[in-house]
């Protein structure tokens, strides 16, 4: 048996050559929402099987486990021959969201590492393209009611042969997205990407032989395993249930539901998604990858020490939910499964768990996606812009939540509003905190962000989907829900609410016409009449609530600004 510093120092190893593969494709890619927001992951697998074998740290999350299982369907096409045989210096892509995937933007790459003439590994990674084509620049059709509307989709094909870039292939490409010339720089830095860690693992391999690593990588596996159940066994025994709603689908506009089921049982959880609503017509499907994953990382979110590998998902038994939305078959549109159907799972699961385990209120839970495409005069050239956008934490038994974080399901952030700026004809009017958006508690919500942004020159098609337009993110043990998503826009001196409140497509804008956008705070944890009164007159001295706030939420009277702290008193045992 391998001695445990050892193990520990391959383990490091491994997660090291993932995360320079992280750094060397955000550093030269070309789209700000890889280069600046890092909507992008890198990650090794099993030959075998596609298992995980390790995960960068600066990854999104989601594309834990969705990468597995795109690995494991190359891995069985291949096998099946239904896919050409992998040969050294080949780079496969592939963003079919039937076959592991998540939405058509998140393409994928896979190199096969061969030691010895023997493939050894994959090294894989996802990067989110700004466009790949469909109804709307951007990708992100929040009315599209089939798959092929939403965009090009590509099964798993060899781009790179024997380390030459397939021509005819990328021409296919590039003749079905917008925009096309600028991705050849994604693709090249996605690649490298791949190389920069296959250069890095020949060096592992160097070092400690092939034998060695395999023995560590089972251990790993098992260590992880073994520490996640250790973890599940904090949970006491029994069935706990929870419910969130995605807003709508984007075409009918109802509410989806997610009804949730957990069962510990002995050192295994079970979750069950059954009795969620049917399939949607519009592109809020989810499919099972993802669903799958975003049970996955809400579990890391719960217990962030367990490492990150195929191990570490072992005791989690997710069944796959037949008939719902959250199992989406082809040719549902998915265009929001990922960044915001994944966000409601893993609300759902922090929801059921958070009684016993005490964690945090909702989150924002949105990725606010928002995407602007159309033709600049000054350059004379035509772009797509991608931005995403942070929220509100929900409260913990220990403290507030955080103040415009990034995405339940991700690291990416917002990109910097000068370099949006430099790359698109628009300019931010504001970009600001949500004031009084987090939920009230013993520890209220953290604020989402407001922003403005006014677009400059020629016409412009915007589209988005977000969602907790309808249901602010809810509270835990008494406290109250974070503010809504709202969306505005401002157009001919007019101001209109999309029907669907965080979702619409193909929205004209001339210049001069801005689009408004405020996302969640999170949940409120505890009883709001808890919380310190000194704390709730230090929010209204910041101006992020009101007097009026202080006294209807918190049951604080102020006079001056200080605590009234006999009214307060009588207000709070008057309750």
């Amino acid at each position: 048996m391998m001695d445990a510093l050892t193990l520990a120092v391959i383990q490091a190893g491994l997660q090291q050559v993932c995360n320079e593969m992280d750094i060397a494709f955000s550093r030269s890619a070309f789209s700000p929402v890889i280069a600046e927001a890092d909507d992008r992951s890198d990650g090794i697998y099993a030959a075998a099987d596609g298992a995980l074998i390790a995960q960068g740290e600066l990854g999104l999350p989601v594309f834990v486990g969705t990468m597995a299982h795109s690995a494991a369907h190359l891995v069985r096409l291949i096998r099946e021959g239904a896919v050409a045989t992998p040969e050294p210096g080949d780079i496969y892509i592939v963003n079919d969201p039937y076959l592991g995937g998540t939405h058509l933007m998140d393409v994928r790459f896979a190199l096969p590492f061969f030691v010895e003439g023997e493939l050894f590994c994959w090294l894989q990674n996802t990067g989110h393209w700004p466009d790949i084509g469909g109804m709307v620049p951007g990708g992100f059709s929040a009315h599209a009611t089939e798959v092929e509307q939403e965009g090009l989709r590509l099964p798993p094909v060899k781009l790179f042969k024997r380390g030459v870039l397939d021509r005819e292939i990328l021409s296919i490409i590039q003749s079905n997205i917008r925009v096309a010339e600028q991705r050849i720089g994604d693709i090249k830095a996605q690649a490298a990407a791949l190389l920069v860690g296959e250069q890095r693992l020949r060096e592992m391999v160097a070092r400690y032989g092939l034998a060695t690593l395999r023995d560590a990588i089972a251990g790993i596996s098992d260590r992880a395993a073994n520490r996640m159940r250790a973890e599940i066994r904090r949970i006491p025994e029994g069935t706990y249930k929870a419910e969130a709603f995605v807003d709508s689908d984007g075409v009918v506009n109802e509410p989806l539901r997610i009804a949730l089921t957990v069962t510990r049982a002995g050192d295994e959880l079970h979750f069950d998604l059954s009795d969620s609503s049917p399939p949607c017509q519009g592109p809020m499907n989810s499919v099972w990858a993802t669903t799958c994953s975003a049970v996955y990382l809400a579990m890391k979110h719960i217990f962030p020490d367990v490492p990150i590998n195929a191990g570490t998902f072992e005791p989690i038994r997710v069944a796959r939910p037949e008939g719902t939305f959250l199992d989406a078959r082809y040719p549902r549109p998915v265009s929001g499964c990922a960044a915001e159907v994944s966000q409601r799972v893993a609300e759902a699961v922090f929801l059921a768990l958070a009684p016993v385990l005490d964690i945090w209120a909702a989150p924002a839970g949105t990725s606010g996606n928002f995407a602007l495409g159309g033709f600049d005069p000054a350059r004379n050239a035509g772009y797509v812009m991608y931005q995403i956008t942070g929220g509100g934490y929900g409260g913990t038994a220990d403290a507030d939540g955080l103040t415009n974080g990034c995405s339940t399901i991700g690291i990416s952030k917002t990109a910097p509003v000068e370099v949006m700026e430099q790359y698109y004809p628009i300019l931010f009017r504001r970009f600001a905190i949500h004031e009084g958006s987090g939920g009230a508690g013993r520890h209220r919500g953290g604020f989402g962000v407001h922003y403005e942004v006014e677009l400059l020159r020629g016409e412009a098609k915007a589209s988005f989907v977000m969602d907790h337009g309808r249901f602010g993110p809810p509270g835990v043990r008494g406290g109250g829900d974070g503010a809504r998503n709202v969306v505005r826009l401002h157009r001919d001196g007019e101001t209109t609410i999309p029907a669907h409140l965080s979702k619409d497509q193909g929205l004209r804008l001339r210049a001069g016409d801005r689009v408004e956008v405020m996302t969640p705070g999170g949940g409120g944890h505890g009883d709001p009449f808890t919380r310190d009164p000194a704390l709730v007159a230090r929010d209204v001295m910041r101006g992020t609530y009101t007097t009026a706030q202080a006294e209807s939420l918190w049951g604080v009277v102020l006079r001056d600004g200080v605590v009234d702290e006999a009214a307060t008193q009588a207000r709070r045992a008057a309750r």
